[in-house]
């Protein structure tokens, strides 16, 4: 599987597309809203940049898992918002103009951090020599992550009736290319499917657990409203698996690395509407 053009090739073209549909879901005004609600960015950035990945170090740390599922696991943390965040964020009554607010910021720090994290836990972890992310590699980051969105944003200033008429479409096709890809990565190490499963379903979990709870609580500690908790949460535990899978597979060549954002890509979905459920009839207890 990792050999094929369709991962290779085809994969960070897809990837492209679905942050080129990004794009075109944004404008310069999502990032200028920042400077009208700084406190909630800043705490759902500083949570999602520096605390995941902490927890992610901890929870592999704790469970003593194989080096390139760890360095899965920090690759996963490190990985941003994904656009779904937006639709959660909505169906459990979230602030939605952060949501977007934040995958937009977080989509152009991703493109940064993400090499970051990532060499970081295959030098801790002594993974596989070969596997860092060396200058040309974290260009083809930055290439596949940050440029398809700028160019998304672009089209959008110029051709908005295009821009709302794409962006169904994409959402579909991203879907679809996720679902295909989690599939596949999970197939292609059917062999060892079960053992993995035992170690990364459960640091998985919980990780998404974690995720989704420290965005909530954190920030309604910090005093902000119940909507923009909400929007944290769907943000912060709701990661664009995606890039995780394509940098995995494509960039990193290593379906193993893959295995924790496949299993993650699953799990997120479930628990999530589980969280906002529990979330929302809290909530309406205590306005009662």
């Amino acid at each position: 599987m990792n050999d094929s053009a369709l991962i290779t090739v085809g994969l960070p073209i897809a990837l492209a597309i679905i942050m080129f549909g990004l794009g075109l879901s944004l404008t310069v005004a999502d990032f200028a809203r920042v400077a009208r609600s700084p406190k909630a960015v800043v705490v759902a950035l500083v949570i999602q940049v520096l605390l995941l990945p902490a927890v992610a170090f901890g929870l592999v740390k704790a469970f003593d898992l194989d080096p390139l599922l760890a360095v899965g696991v920090m690759l996963l943390a490190a990985s941003p918002g994904g656009t779904t965040a937006n639709l959660f964020s909505h169906l459990f009554h979230g602030d939605v103009a952060l949501n977007v607010s934040l995958t937009a910021i977080n989509s152009v720090l991703a493109a940064f951090t993400i090499p970051l994290i990532t060499n970081f836990a295959i030098g801790h972890f002594d993974a596989d020599g070969e596997l860092g992310l060396q200058f040309g590699k974290v260009l083809q980051v930055i290439a596949i992550v940050l440029v398809p969105v700028v160019l998304g944003m672009l089209v959008r200033s110029r051709w908005l009736d295009f821009a709302r008429a794409a962006d169904r479409p994409v959402r579909i096709f991203s879907i679809l290319v996720l679902v295909i890809v989690a599939v596949g990565a999970l197939l292609g190490e059917r062999e060892n499917i079960g053992g993995y499963l035992q170690d990364v379903g459960v640091v998985t979990g919980l990780f998404c657990l974690i995720s989704l709870s420290v965005g909530y609580v954190g920030a309604r500690l910090l005093r902000l409203g119940e909507a923009q908790a909400v929007a944290c949460s769907m943000e912060i535990g709701i990661h664009n698996t995606t890039i995780a899978l394509t940098i995995a597979l494509s960039v990193l060549d290593s379906t193993e690395v893959a295995i924790p954002a496949a299993v993650y890509s699953v799990l997120m979905y479930v628990l999530a509407t589980a969280f906002g459920f529990a979330i929302t009839r809290r909530a309406a207890a205590t306005s009662a």
